[in-house]
C-alpha cells in the first residue's frame, strides 16, 4: 500500500514539472522581444533616431538677433511709405568711399528693430540689398526715383521670389539721398618731386657748350 502511494506522489510531481515547462515555453513564444536580433535591432533604431535629431539640432541656424537703429544713420534723409501694404520708414545716405554707393536702414512702423540696406543709386535707378542680421542677404530692392525725390519699385526675397511693391517719399520735401557724386579727389602725394632737368644753353651744340671760358 505504501509503495502505491509513493508512486502516485512521484507521478504527480512529474505532472507539475511538465506543466511548468509548458508554461515557460508558452511565455517564451508570446514574448514581444525574443532574445537575440529583435532587441538589438530596436536599440539600433532608437540610436539612429537620436543621432538624426542631434544632427538636425546641430545644423539649425541660431535665432536672428534683432538689430537696433544705428545712431550714425539718424542724420540721413528719411523716407516714409509702404512695402507690400505695410507702413515702413527708411533712412538712406550716401557712402563716403563710393561715388554711387548708398546705405542705411529701414523698419516697419511700430517695430523696434531695423533691417540694414546697402547698394547703389545710378541716376534715377535704385538697387539695394537688405540684411536682417548684418551678415546674410535677405532681400533685394529695385526701384526708380521720380523728379520729386520719391522712389517706387519692387522688393523681393534673396532668391527673387515673392515680389512686393514699395512706394516711398521723402519725409521732408526736398531732402533726398543724392544722385551720383563726383569721386573724391586723390590725396596729395607725400613723395618728393623729381629734380628738374636743366635745359642746355642756347649756343650748345650736341649738348656741349661752344662757349670757351677764359682762364
Amino acid at each position: 500500500m505504501m509503495q502505491k502511494h509513493t508512486v502516485a506522489i512521484g507521478q504527480a510531481r512529474l505532472g507539475v514539472i511538465a506543466a511548468l515547462a509548458a508554461l515557460s515555453l508558452l511565455a517564451g513564444c508570446n514574448s514581444p522581444m525574443p532574445p537575440g536580433g529583435s532587441s538589438s535591432a530596436a536599440t539600433e533604431k532608437t540610436d539612429d533616431v537620436i543621432g538624426a535629431n542631434k544632427a538636425i539640432a546641430a545644423l539649425a541656424l541660431p535665432p536672428v538677433k534683432p538689430l537696433a537703429p544705428n545712431p550714425e544713420y539718424a542724420r540721413f534723409p528719411r523716407y516714409v511709405g509702404t512695402l507690400g501694404g505695410r507702413q515702413v520708414e527708411m533712412k538712406l545716405g550716401a557712402k563716403t568711399d563710393e561715388a554711387s554707393g548708398i546705405h542705411g536702414e529701414y523698419k516697419f512702423v511700430g517695430s523696434p528693430s531695423v533691417i540694414l540696406v546697402a547698394g547703389d543709386r545710378d541716376g534715377d535707378a535704385l538697387e539695394i540689398e537688405e540684411s536682417n542680421d548684418g551678415t546674410h542677404i535677405t532681400g533685394n530692392w529695385i526701384g526708380k526715383f521720380a523728379s520729386d525725390g520719391s522712389v517706387s519699385g519692387e522688393r523681393m526675397n534673396a532668391d527673387d521670389s515673392d515680389p512686393q511693391p514699395f512706394d516711398l517719399r521723402p519725409a521732408v520735401a526736398g531732402v533726398t539721398v543724392p544722385a551720383n557724386r563726383e569721386p573724391k579727389a586723390a590725396a596729395p602725394s607725400l613723395e618728393p618731386a623729381p629734380p628738374a632737368v636743366k635745359a642746355p644753353p642756347r649756343n650748345a651744340v650736341g649738348g656741349t657748350s661752344n662757349v670757351i671760358i677764359g682762364e
